[in-house]
């Protein structure tokens, strides 16, 4: 354990205003985002930095989480067991919590742990994940609900105009007619052969996601996602069965056992798993792993310049580009050194060790919220 023993663990909260208010079905209206990054310090003075996010209400939570829970019972322990410690911050948290502000809190010290791994091995997050490549297919998702039709389709040319292949809508507004107009307006602008997807955030009933789905086919969407509750496994049965619509989701599942539950009932084609609420790097994996079982493609959901490499790594020599990476309307990689990369419609990640998301500071300290 010499050289390894955790030394320090320091938590910071950031909120990062948006540059326009971004709305959906579900959640409102989203100003900022909070940001909640974690410093890991060693005794040999190595240093690894992990994070995770919030639609912007809870990140005081989640930095309280790990100031006074967390962080003391971590210090003296050996950094190199990732996966133990894993298991031991579920245990520790599990009376008060197996999702939503515990496990973001763990997320986030688990992508810490896993930028030391890297860095103390001389990997990159895409070896570690399994060292398959450096690229992944990538779409541009938009929080558009809002946007009138002439700004949907701007926002969407403007997704093109960057280089992106795919990319996704919201729907979910009242009247389905209006959902109906705006997937049609999309698709004949990306034309037959780029991926569409539509994204409701659970805000319909299985029977409005059924009659939504039947609708949408029209405009062969390579997935409809989160049409309903992503707690209502059967209810995701019922749709997939009633209209064989590819069905996704998986930033909502918070926990490995909700992972399993949703691939062994919801009759689910793809999972979308987010590293910063789902218990970090080793949950992502855990889940990946456990798609891969089923035949089910592991995509992502926001922190696209974290999520690169891991969909990177574990793509196939069979289907050398099987997952898609989200490229979502939270800005985070606006704050790092090296913003997400993007060549011949795939994203690249990088090559340095660690998770090579490293952030720049002076451009986030105007917007910090705790104290040093």
């Amino acid at each position: 354990m010499s050289g390894t023993t955790i030394r320090s663990i320091e938590p910071a909260l950031f909120k990062v205003p948006l540059a326009e208010v971004l709305s959906d079905a579900m959640h409102g209206d989203h100003t900022h985002f909070d940001l909640i990054t974690v410093r890991i310090a060693l005794d040999n003075g190595a240093e690894g930095f992990g994070y995770s996010y919030t639609g912007g209400r809870g990140g005081h939570g989640v930095h309280a989480v790990v100031e006074h829970d967390l962080g003391p019972v971590l210090i003296g322990r050996d950094a190199a067991d990732v996966e133990g410690l894993f298991g031991f911050m579920h245990d520790y948290l599990h009376y008060v919590g197996r999702g939503g502000i515990a496990t973001m809190a763990i997320s986030a010290v688990d992508i810490a742990l896993w930028d030391l791994r890297g860095k103390q091995r001389g990997e990159a997050l895409w070896q570690m994940a399994g060292g398959a490549g450096r690229t992944a297919r990538a779409y541009r998702g938009g929080i558009d609900l809002g946007y009138s039709l002439e700004k949907l389709l701007a926002s969407v040319q403007g997704y093109l105009d960057e280089g992106f292949n795919g990319v996704k809508i919201k729907v979910g507004r009242p009247d389905l007619a209006e959902d109906i107009a705006r997937a049609e307006a999309v698709r004949a602008l990306i034309g037959p052969d780029r991926a569409f997807m539509v994204d409701a955030n659970y805000a319909l009933s299985v029977d409005q996601a059924i009659a939504a789905a039947e609708a949408f086919k029209a405009f062969d969407p390579l997935w409809f996602e989160e049409p309903t509750d992503p707690e209502d496994y059967a209810g995701y049965a019922r749709i997939a069965e009633a209209t064989g619509m590819p069905l996704a989701m998986g930033e909502n599942q918070r926990s490995l056992h909700e992972f399993a539950c949703a691939l062994s009932t919801a009759k689910l084609s793809f999972l979308q798993p987010d590293a910063g609420n789902c218990g970090g790097i080793t949950a992502f994996l855990k889940a990946a792993a456990m798609a891969g079982e089923r035949g089910i493609l592991v995509c992502s959901h926001g922190m696209q310049e974290l999520h690169v490499s891991l969909l990177a790594g574990l793509t196939t020599a069979e289907d050398p580009q099987a997952g898609w990476l989200e490229v979502h309307s939270f800005p985070i990689d606006a704050y790092t050194t090296r913003p997400l990369v993007v060549e011949n419609h795939l994203a690249v990640a990088p090559d340095t060790p660690g998770t090579g998301v490293v952030f720049d500071w002076e451009t986030l300290k105007p917007h910090r919220a705790t104290s040093d």
